[in-house]
């Protein structure tokens, strides 16, 4: 009765949820605008409205607003109340202004016209405090000295939360190394640690959270199930549309190093083709459509580049290559080794064109992305260095006139006319006119 007496001029959805025409439960008075008198409803039907009025006064504090923190941001933020927790103060005053730090059309469209319940802050206790669920999405770079992943970040921010609020459910989407999560609860003496991976693409991040392939929790717990709700709930589609698959916390995360080295696999197995087709004067375009015409192959990720690189193949398939130390393989070793030799293989047919000068357009690994972290072009760079190839580069996002001791020319003819030979990772509209200076192994211009 003392939780009917309070919810007695409670709005069902508050105004800061932006939901419609607010619902009010008149438990008192016994009567409402849109439910059935008191006597009329059972207890189980109470149940879930206290329920359902529960869940959308959930906060959710997400640590880290890189790409995949802020698209999880900005999807929950439709529903629920959302702060993030940054040590960039300049993300922290675009985020409030409601504007994208990371270059990606949906959120920065959702950002500026959505009525979105979001907030940024500096200060982990504003952050963590009253949050109920904390979800982590700080970077895990692989350190080649350790062999792992480097997950100081995600070991800070649980000792953090922990502290200030031991009652939080904490949901890891970062990706870490198999057997993280136990090693974490029994660490810190904290069962309400839960790995959940992502599945999200650089510059298609919040599509890709707005309508997910599956949802899958590397734990049992109600908890566990509620946090994949919150994501349905969020997304374009409904619960019978996307796949929730339960499973133990290692198992998960095996699934994300898995599910990256297969696409790792695809990758460096079309740029081989490309390879060898190049290496013996075929079409590798009449070729690689030939094979994607099998359904059971199927004609996507499919295009041939410089090598796979961005922020999450590289890494996890080195992890992954670092578990098996034990365990007898081949392909996973095949996959990582795979990429050096495309490297190689491109390097070596750019000096065997004998160019004066080598202008590389674009160092970001995709079209509409804004981060060339572990890109692929930036191995080519070192090795025609070390070929001493005079290089120069084209990047509107390096600001400075030099990058790795390279000048950086950002007036696109001036870039163009600098050049002998033109490499492209990505090949641009913008060099159609001189496209018999270009040399590039993008064959279906798309990411």
């Amino acid at each position: 009765m003392v939780l009917a007496e309070r919810l007695h001029t409670t709005p069902f959805r508050t105004r800061t949820l932006r939901a419609p025409a607010p619902m009010v439960l008149c438990l008192k008075a016994r009567e409402s605008r849109t439910l059935p008198g008191l006597p009329s409803m059972n207890i189980v039907t109470l149940q879930l409205l206290l329920s359902y009025y529960s869940s959308y006064h959930m906060k959710i504090c997400i640590v880290g607003s890189g790409y995949v923190g802020l698209s999880l941001a900005v999807l929950l933020s439709q529903k629920y109340e959302v702060i993030t927790l940054d040590i960039c103060e300049e993300r922290v005053k675009l985020i409030n202004k409601k504007k994208s730090p990371i270059d990606d059309k949906e959120l920065s469209s959702y950002l500026s016209n959505k009525p979105l319940n979001l907030n940024a802050t500096l200060n982990k206790k504003d952050a963590y405090s009253k949050a109920d669920y904390v979800i982590l999405a700080t970077p895990t770079n692989y350190d080649i000295k350790t062999g792992a992943f480097d997950t100081t970040s995600v070991e800070g921010a649980i000792s953090d939360c922990t502290q200030i609020n031991s009652k939080a459910t904490i949901v890891i989407k970062s990706t870490i190394p198999l057997g993280f999560t136990h090693q974490m609860r029994k660490k810190f003496s904290n069962q309400n640690i839960l790995f959940s991976p992502e599945f999200l693409r650089e510059s298609k991040s919040l599509y890709d959270n707005l309508y997910p392939s599956r949802i899958v929790v590397g734990d049992f717990s109600k908890e566990a199930k509620k946090f994949a709700q919150l994501l349905i709930n969020c997304s374009k589609k409904n619960k019978a549309q996307v796949p929730l698959l339960e499973m133990d916390s290692s198992e998960a995360e095996a699934v994300k190093l898995f599910s990256n080295t297969f696409l790792a696999m695809r990758v460096s197995f079309f740029n081989e083709l490309d390879s060898f087709a190049e290496s013996q004067n075929l079409s590798s375009e009449k070729i690689i459509k030939g094979v994607s015409s099998d359904h059971r192959i199927g004609d996507y990720y499919n295009n041939p580049s410089f090598g796979y690189g961005g922020y999450c193949l590289p890494k996890d398939t080195k992890q992954l290559l670092s578990n098996f130390s034990k365990v007898p393989n081949n392909l996973i070793k095949a996959v990582v080794a795979s990429n050096k030799t495309r490297k190689k293989f491109i390097i070596g047919s750019i000096k065997n064109s004998c160019p004066g000068t080598v202008g590389v357009y674009r160092l970001i690994m995709k079209k509409g992305s804004d981060n060339f972290r572990e890109s692929a072009v930036l191995d080519i760079i070192k090795g025609l260095k070390k070929e001493k190839i005079k290089v120069v580069i084209f990047e509107p996002y390096i600001k400075k006139q030099t990058f790795a001791g390279l000048p950086v020319i950002n007036n696109r003819d001036e870039f163009i006319e600098s050049s002998d030979l033109i490499i492209a990772n990505r090949f641009s509209e913008e060099l159609k006119h001189v496209i018999h200076k270009v040399y590039s192994r993008d064959l279906f211009y798309n990411n």
